[in-house]
């Protein structure tokens, strides 16, 4: 700011006297200017305006950084030696320290406006060469406050490091350009190596300046939307000496998270402060303003960051710039103080001019000569930031000789005019430099979009331990959004190493894994992937690893004990070859023979006074039909086919209420006996089989109509049940109508309770005529076997249900036989003086 004093003679403007200083320039007939953070900190001094404020002092020399500095200083002596390529005009330059300040940076852009070594803001004070552009800053608030003030002139300004997205708004900064990707890209990048190693728990560090604020949403967004969850967000305090890294040492050392993302340029700081604090074991992945950061590479610093990945800046080639690094000498750059300190740093000494030479652990450290040997300076052809200022300084020489090259009359501006190169204004270059495309030496295009960035390209680097114990960064794939498949991430993961030399991908995750079988399960209130891993519902599988749901088998499987996949349900009926199968089936074919043995025995003896007696030829028919009852009960056991469901029920109710009609006609004709003996008695003419046959025929017939109407209606039909019981095909016939199924076997209870009630009534006539006794027990078992039967049935399951059936057909079937035949031949086979005429007649006028 001009200061004005008024005297006799008038109004004098002095501006106020400032030392200069980390400035570095060479006369040319362009000049091209450029910003570095050759120092990466600065001596804070307390600020209480009692006296003037000292100037600002520079500390922690970077190697690094002054190599990118050199950068350009090598590319404009190869412009100028190429006679190709800006023939007859000499680039010149000038170069600030900004020492990783805004105010430098600032300073050093309007120093360079004004054309000379003092500040005069808006003006060109000094008669000089043209200034073509700007290359810097290296950090994204650097650049935006010299893109602000570089954008009201429209000067053009390319920076090689700042990444921040801000700086992609043409309405904002229209004359900002850069030969590095923006951060929207590389934050993008990072979440998808996130995903390509599985984790899920992650922690974010980041400086609190635009470039770490508006990576750190990026990022987050991007993990955010891809399922992934963020275990911390902190910011490193730039403005505080210590960068509140005592804080942050110990946030990162209680996190569960094992992998960290660090958006920094200052990460230094925090990781020495984990060097004292002795906390290890985190990952950390890198962006590009520390991937390869030689300050970080040092052996001491192995033990928290072997394992390191992240993107770094795509390695390129710099022809013959190793050879001009060690070139550099002192004598030949006494002006140079940063060759000086390159000097102390690369051999550990200091020059004799220092009031002291510094004392370390009580050993002094060597004078500089100026004779140490070069060569065994570390450099490399190729680069990564320093290839970015290399070729930004050749777009502008392009752009440069893109306006040489115009014609009059064909130019691009009004009437077809051409811009003079030696007096040329800021916003003609801007228009070359927008429109620029070329290739560099090692093959690569070079152009800018409409927003100024160029095309996206990082390597992936990891941290591997040296043979000397510092870091070595070992390229193990690119993210290239050029990439002709589409395949953008490419990564070699046999080559990667990670904590203690594993090379086992680590595991980070807020939960462990839900294996197989298992689903996650969200808890309320805490991230999403934070959770607990519950066991997949009946039926249903997870067949892979945190499986957010699980789904359900087809209808003829069923989940393994593991619920992890799915296996074909068993069958399930009532077979021969089951134990329970084939003891029903051995029952019933012995119990059918029963019937057949007492009808042999009712036929050999049918003469005798007992068979004569109980009606012979009802007590056949009887026999007859409890053999088919027996039989029919087989029909229930195997594999249900639609001929067998068609039929089973069927045959069982027409047997049984043949086998019933047959009992209540024994018991009618009994009553209808007795009666008809008593003098002048009408009910002779209806004894024998006048009455019995019509009867059962009668009988038969309604539980045929009941049959054949069910048949008819709703029949039977073969069913795969999945739903009875759980991971078995139940292969059974369903009755199509229960109401007709209970129809039949309703009218069987109802024949059945007929003649329990007959039988009862008549059970005080004489034995000898009669065996309503015996009826009345036979009828209360058989109803007590089928009304227990009711709840049985309706509670059992899959076999069973027929089981149950099957035993209800042959203990209803025993129950008849047994109480009403086994008396008979026992008096027949083992009492024949009881079966005598006689003995009846006794017995009979006894009971008179």
């Amino acid at each position: 700011m001009a200061i004005c004093a008024g005297s006799s003679s008038g109004i004098s403007c002095t501006q106020p006297a400032e030392n200069i200083t980390g400035l570095l320039s060479r006369p040319g007939d362009i000049v091209i200017g450029g910003t570095f953070m050759v120092h990466f900190d600065r001596v804070s001094s307390g600020l209480d305006f009692t006296s003037q404020p000292h100037e600002l002092q520079c500390g922690m020399f970077i190697i690094e950084y002054f190599q990118n500095m050199h950068a350009l200083i090598f590319a404009v002596e190869e412009i100028n030696s190429d006679p190709e390529l800006l023939p007859n005009i000499t680039l010149g330059y000038q170069v600030f320290d900004t020492c990783f300040t805004s105010r430098e940076a600032a300073r050093g852009t309007l120093l360079m406006l004004s054309g000379g070594n003092e500040i005069t803001p808006n003006y060109h004070c000094h008669k000089g060469a043209p200034l073509a552009g700007i290359i810097g800053d290296s950090w994204s608030t650097g650049s935006i406050i010299m893109a602000q003030i570089l954008g009201l002139s429209r000067y053009p300004q390319i920076s090689y490091f700042a990444t921040s997205p801000v700086l992609n708004d043409r309405d904002l900064f229209p004359s900002f350009f850069r030969t590095i990707s923006n951060d929207e890209y590389q934050m993008r990048g990072l979440a998808q190596l996130i995903f390509y190693f599985g984790w899920t728990w992650v922690g974010l560090l980041a400086d609190d300046d635009d470039y770490g604020q508006h990576g750190l949403q990026m990022v987050k967004e991007e993990l955010n939307n891809g399922g992934a969850c963020v275990a911390f967000t902190e910011y490193i305090l730039t403005g505080q000496a210590d960068r509140d890294a005592p804080r942050l040492v110990q946030v990162l050392q209680k996190s569960t998270a094992k992998i960290v993302i660090v958006i920094s340029s200052n990460f230094v700081v925090v990781v020495e402060e984990l060097l004292r604090q002795n906390v290890t074991g985190k990952i950390f992945m890198a962006t590009e303003a520390w991937a390869t950061l030689d300050l970080l590479s040092e052996p001491r610093y192995q033990g928290i960051l072997t394992g390191t990945i992240g993107f770094a800046v795509h390695n390129g080639l710099m022809s013959n710039f190793s050879k001009y690094l060690r070139s550099l000498r002192p004598w030949k750059y006494l002006h140079d103080q940063f060759v000086l300190e390159f000097w102390e740093q690369a051999f550990a000494c200091k020059w004799p001019t220092d009031e002291t030479l510094a004392w370390t652990d009580n050993v002094t450290i060597k004078a500089c000569t100026g004779n140490e040997n070069p060569e065994s300076v570390e450099a490399e052809d190729y680069q990564r930031a320093s290839l970015n200022v290399y070729t930004a300084v050749y777009a502008i020489a392009w752009a440069l000789q893109n306006m040489v090259n115009c014609r009059p009359g064909t130019g691009p501006f009004s009437g077809g005019s051409c811009a003079n190169i030696s007096s040329f204004q800021a916003w003609q270059l801007l228009h070359y430099i927008k429109n620029v495309n070329f290739k560099t030496k090692d093959g690569s295009q070079i152009f800018f979009d409409a927003k100024g960035n160029p095309p996206a390209i990082y390597d992936v680097v990891n941290w591997h331990l040296g043979a000397e114990g510092a870091a070595e960064h070992i390229t193990v794939g690119t993210y290239d959004l050029r990439a002709p498949d589409g395949n953008t991430l490419k990564v070699d993961s046999k080559r990667i190493v990670w904590i203690n030399g594993d090379t086992q991908v680590p595991v980070s995750k807020c939960s462990p894994s839900c294996s197989p079988g298992f689903r996650k399960v969200i808890v309320s209130g805490k991230p999403l992937c934070c959770y607990e891993c519950a066991r997949c519902p009946q039926g249903q599988i997870s067949n892979q690893t945190d499986a957010a749901e699980c789904h359900p088998c087809s209808w003829d499987t069923w989940p393994n004990l593991q619920q992890d996949r799915c296996l074909p349900r068993p069958t399930e009926f009532l077979s021969f070859g089951d134990p329970l199968g084939f003891s029903l089936t051995g029952t019933a074919i012995f119990s059918s023979l029963i019937p057949l043995l007492i009808l042999r025995v009712f036929t050999w003896f049918k003469k005798t006074p007992i068979v004569k007696a109980n009606n012979y030829s009802l007590s056949c028919l009887l026999l007859l039909s409890l053999f088919l009852c027996f039989l029919c009960s087989l029909g229930f056991i195997g594999y249900p086919q639609l001929q067998q469901c068609l039929l089973r029920q069927v045959a069982f109710g027409l047997v049984f209420a043949l086998c019933i009609s047959c009992v209540l006609a024994k018991t009618i004709t009994v009553v209808i006996a007795f009666n008809a003996t008593k003098p002048g008695s009408r009910l002779r003419k209806w004894t024998g089989v006048k009455v019995s046959y019509p009867f059962i025929l009668i009988c038969t017939l309604i539980q045929l109509c009941v049959c054949v109407l069910w048949l008819f209606v709703i029949p039977p039909f073969p069913e795969l049940d999945t739903d009875t019981k759980p991971g078995v095909i139940i292969v059974n016939c369903n009755e199509g109508s229960p109401t007709a199924f209970w129809c039949m076997l309703g009218y069987l209870g109802l024949l059945a309770s007929i003649s329990f009630i007959v039988a009862f009534l008549a059970r005080r006539l004489p034995d000898s005529f009669n065996e309503a006794k015996l009826i009345t027990f036979s009828m209360l078992a058989f109803l007590s076997v089928w009304v227990s039967f009711i709840p049985a049935y309706l509670s059992a399951r899959g076999m069973y249900t027929v089981a149950m059936e099957v035993f209800a057909i042959l203990s209803s079937s025993w129950a008849v036989l047994g109480c009403i035949f086994v008396p008979k031949c026992y008096i027949v086979l083992f009492r024949p003086n009881m079966n005598t005429k006689g003995h009846l007649l006794g017995k009979s006028k006894s009971q008179k």
